[in-house]
């Protein structure tokens, strides 16, 4: 199969555009914005937009990335745009369509990639063929974009577009077809359902697909595209977008074993949730909350205390559910827009989120930072984890910022850690070691999440030979023919060239 070569040289960003950064360029005049430094509440605006992103490309280059994915952009109600009304207009709270083209065109000449949230499974109540709908009922040329209620396309009853408290109960008891008039994804009644078996539909959602991928954006991240269960549909979305760029990534949030989306005909890639849940299973130790860990249902129980052999187990067991083209270009990440942060999860424990990004930056796929993860931001679930980036840098932790500079500078500098084969050489005793190698270097990793200094002993065989050296961290080494024998400090990391 064909997976895009780009991906896994890359650094990838994820920015929730609405609180990354703003521009004096685009007025806020008259606006009810929320004060960017006071907390994010559910639907308040903070007006940051492309234009602010666009001006601080400049970060993200010193930080070494070359990638970034935008939650959506297009036009919407809310302040994440899952809502979108418009799917041919950026935002004009985030600088319309010459915002985009200027950032796209910015952000290609620093050689970096941008990928865009593709929302196809529900629209809004704001979008006009469902809007529409409710206004003409049965008459409506739209009346098959939609799922809806018989009996309210006659008019024998109301549309329950903005349901009343007794509407809310019956949407609990019976869902939103029958309570309101049309089915809200899941049973949300701002969130009507596309009715994708529809040809119109279908040919709409991929005229948007190939209408931005013209524009000059190099991928789709598909918002939980499973609930578009036909594969006929994926499979020509694809078949639309490479016919355009037949290096366009196209990544689908599957929480879970993506298999049947990552055959070389629908996905190339999934989020990699289920590394992101064994990641806080092991590195957190004892200093996993559970109580916010949980609160991302889509964990679906892959959370709770493992020790190293069984996170060894379960990165196998990822590791072989894909082909290597595939592998290779996950998105493997720590937490999202989705989740509560990282370090939250780790009740704010550094070193925990320390290894995991070792770990993430070491191991096969492009690794993706939240904004604001490398300056120690914090946050419980939506909307504590979508907080305002603080460009007061007197805010920022700079030493683990360093250290994730540092771990982007090491990733990009061996391409071992980017091509190399992946292979389990030690799970002990808190104790997690395996090794990166092509056929030029050999690469070793070991993460240590006891609470006290560890040693282990691995078979270095196959090495590349020379000095064993340390690229990044600390530990004792002792090599004595093909074995190193190491000793690493308690909750810490080391990668050597062996």
């Amino acid at each position: 199969m064909h997976t895009p070569k780009w991906v896994t040289d890359s650094i990838f960003y994820q920015i929730f555009p609405d609180r990354f950064a703003k521009s004096e360029r685009l007025p806020k005049q008259g606006l009810n914005l929320e004060p960017w430094d006071t907390p994010p509440t559910t639907y308040g605006f903070k007006g940051g937009d492309l234009r602010g992103v666009t001006e601080h490309l400049d970060y993200l280059k010193d930080l070494g990335v070359n990638a970034i994915y935008f939650t959506p952009i297009f036009a919407s109600a809310s302040n994440h745009r899952y809502h979108t009304y418009d799917y041919y207009n950026v935002d004009p709270l985030l600088g319309g369509n010459d915002a985009l083209r200027e950032l796209l065109d910015k952000a290609h000449k620093k050689n970096m990639r941008v990928v865009l949230d593709g929302v196809f499974n529900h629209a809004s109540r704001g979008f006009w063929q469902f809007h529409q709908t409710l206004e003409n009922g049965a008459a409506s040329p739209y009346v098959d974009w939609f799922h809806f209620d018989p009996d309210r396309l006659q008019g024998k009853r109301h549309w329950g577009a903005y349901p009343s408290s007794h509407e809310q109960q019956l949407i609990q008891q019976e869902g939103t077809l029958k309570a309101i008039g049309y089915q809200g994804w899941w049973n949300l009644p701002a969130l009507p359902k596309f009715n994708t078996n529809t040809p119109a539909v279908r040919e709409f959602i991929f005229g948007v697909a190939e209408y931005w991928i013209n524009f000059g954006i190099d991928g789709w991240r598909l918002d939980v595209p499973g609930e578009i269960d036909d594969d006929s549909f994926w499979q020509e979305f694809r078949r639309r977008v490479r016919a355009i760029n037949p290096e366009a990534y196209i990544v689908g949030e599957i929480w879970h074993d993506a298999r049947r989306w990552l055959q070389g005909d629908q996905f190339d890639a999934s989020m990699n949730y289920l590394v992101t849940a064994a990641c806080l299973s092991f590195f957190t130790g004892k200093h996993l909350d559970l109580n916010e860990t949980l609160k991302a249902g889509g964990y679906q129980g892959h959370v709770q205390p493992i020790d190293a052999n069984e996170f060894a187990n379960r990165i196998d067991s990822i590791h072989g559910m894909y082909k290597p083209d595939v592998t290779r270009v996950q998105l493997n990440l720590l937490d999202s827009h989705d989740t509560p942060r990282f370090l939250t999860c780790a009740g704010r424990d550094l070193p925990s989120l320390q290894l995991a990004l070792t770990f993430l930056f070491t191991y096969p796929g492009a690794p993706c930072i939240f904004y604001g993860d490398e300056i120690g931001l914090t946050g419980r679930h939506d909307p504590e984890c979508r907080q305002p980036f603080p460009w007061d840098e007197g805010k920022w932790n700079h030493d683990l910022r360093d250290f994730v500079k540092s771990l982007i500078a090491l990733r990009k500098s061996h391409k071992a850690l980017r091509w190399g084969k992946f292979e389990r050489l030690y799970s002990t005793d808190g104790v997690y070691i395996f090794k990166r190698a092509t056929e030029e270097e050999t690469l070793l990793v070991a993460l240590n999440a006891a609470e006290d200094a560890r040693k282990a002993e691995v078979d270095a065989a196959g090495s590349s030979g020379g000095r064993k050296r340390i690229l990044f961290g600390q530990a004792e080494i002792e090599a004595e023919n093909e074995t190193i024998k190491l000793t690493i400090p308690p909750r810490s990391e080391v990668v050597l060239k062996i």
